[in-house]
């Protein structure tokens, strides 16, 4: 017996990934339960011990102890423990003998202030189930002082009964499921902030479910990538980004839209920045659209972009397609405030910069060719760059003097993207509508040559003619 107990044991450790010992705490706990079932006291502090090698089916191998602690010698009236005893579920005190007590109806009163409905329980500071007095404690232990724990054990009068047993099941498998529940919470505490490797589940609603092996976690909507979608079985890179304890179990997040998604897959596809000589100092990201990270490196034969963009930019590909192509910009960090918020613009060219340290706003002036790389689709690349920099960042044309752009606001233009003169000639040549004489018919030069247009024109003269001399 004692060795199947033992087998059971570490087929459960084995299974659960639990050690012996969070094992035998549980059979502990559920030996205590069946006792206190059987043979216990009503919220008597009930302990136990198991030596599985001792077990012999019945009650060998099992010690049970009754735990109470040492406070201080209290006076106590005569009847405190028969009031403690029918406040408590125990034996209701006796009024009197002979026929019961007529009591008067009395009307109900309201409470008077400073009182309250606790005021009976809270008069029992004594709880001698759980408690000894000092003076009682010295009996058993000679030397205990207050705080001590005054462990009695008491005697197992028999088997435990079927009641006692189901009882036992029950707590056995509730502390096992505590047990694998904190094991599985440690071991991805420890590792928040990993880049992982994980299989997408599932969706539930806006919620997708993922495949953690032992356990399951989740991206939520605003840890979701915009525009992507997640089928059941594809692999995806996500970061653990956090680790909670809750009512059913730990709460494992993960994300694609975090920064430290792109921090991790840097560090993974680039050495120079695993092994430190490169380091990310800043990372500002708008997930699926957009990412500015900032680099540096203390080592002049270095070139810290050139090392993330790689050989023919093979680097920065790998990072962009596991992004989904999102857009990655590389810049060059700088102490110099003036000189990095202008690296945080790239690709536009900044002519000048002002600094406005009491706003801390930085006041930009590009030229005209230059303000749709600096403003971005929707005022994206400046926004960006203000995220990077910690900088409001306002962009100003250096040719007109007006404001275009700000971080805050956004694209201040009529359109949402700025057109260089070249896109305008581009868009020009491309359609330019003609009226010509009273038909108020439109001409398309891209589509009807120098000549054609000259003959309509003459054609549309000769018929006026013709009409005049008619009249």
């Amino acid at each position: 017996m004692a060795s199947a107990i033992s087998q059971a044991i570490r087929a459960i450790c084995d299974e659960k990934l639990l050690t012996e010992d969070a094992v035998l705490e549980a059979v502990e706990s559920a030996l205590a339960a069946a006792y206190r079932k059987d043979f216990g006291i009503r919220n008597q502090n009930i302990k136990s011990e198991f030596d599985p090698e001792k077990y012999d089916g019945e009650t060998a191998g099992i010690r049970i102890f009754d735990v109470k602690e040492v406070v201080a010698d209290m006076d106590l009236p005569d009847d405190y423990f028969e009031r403690f005893e029918a406040a408590h579920g125990g034996k209701k005190p006796e009024v009197g003998k002979g026929k019961p007590e007529e009591k008067p109806i009395e009307k109900e009163t309201p409470p008077q202030e400073g009182t309250n409905e606790s005021d009976e329980e809270e008069e029992f500071v004594f709880n001698p189930k759980t408690m000894i007095m000092l003076s009682d404690a010295k009996d058993i232990k000679p030397d205990a002082i207050e705080g001590d724990e005054i462990r009695v054990e008491l005697n197992i009068p028999s088997a435990f009964g079927r009641m006692a047993a189901q009882t036992a099941k029950q707590v056995i498998m509730q502390k096992i499921r505590e047990a694998e529940r904190n094991v599985i919470y440690q071991d991805f505490k420890e590792r928040e902030g990993e880049l992982m490797n994980v299989t997408v589940q599932r969706r539930e609603g806006r919620v997708v479910l993922i495949d953690l092996g032992r356990a399951t976690g989740v991206i939520l909507p605003e840890d979701q990538m915009e525009n992507e979608r997640y089928f059941p079985g594809t692999r995806i890179k996500a970061i653990l980004r956090e680790v909670s304890m809750t009512n059913k179990g730990p709460e494992i997040r993960l994300s694609r839209s975090s920064p430290g998604l792109v921090a991790a897959l840097f560090a993974q596809e680039i050495p120079e920045i695993a092994n430190g000589v490169v380091e990310i100092k800043d990372i500002a990201r708008e997930s699926g659209s957009r990412t500015k990270v900032a680099v540096s490196t203390n080592d002049d034969m270095i070139d810290p972009i050139g090392s993330c963009i790689g050989q023919r930019g093979t680097r920065i590909q790998t990072i962009i397609r596991e992004l989904g192509g999102e857009k990655v910009d590389v810049v060059l960090w700088s102490e110099d405030e003036e000189e990095y918020i202008s690296n945080s613009l790239s690709p536009a060219k900044v002519i000048s910069l002002e600094l406005d340290r009491a706003e801390q706003l930085a006041i930009v002036k590009v030229l005209p060719d230059q303000l749709s790389l600096a403003i971005g689709k929707g005022g994206q690349n400046v926004r960006l760059a203000a995220k990077l920099t910690s900088w409001k960042i306002t962009v100003i044309n250096e040719e007109g003097g007006e404001v275009v752009a700000d971080s805050e606001l956004g694209d201040l233009t009529s359109d949402t993207e700025i057109k260089t003169e070249q896109q305008a000639e581009a868009e020009n040549k491309e359609v330019q509508p003609e009226e010509v004489g009273s038909t108020e018919e439109k001409i398309n030069t891209d589509d009807a040559t120098a000549e054609e247009n000259d003959e309509v024109v003459n054609n549309e003269a000769s018929e006026e003619a013709k009409n005049t001399e008619s009249k």
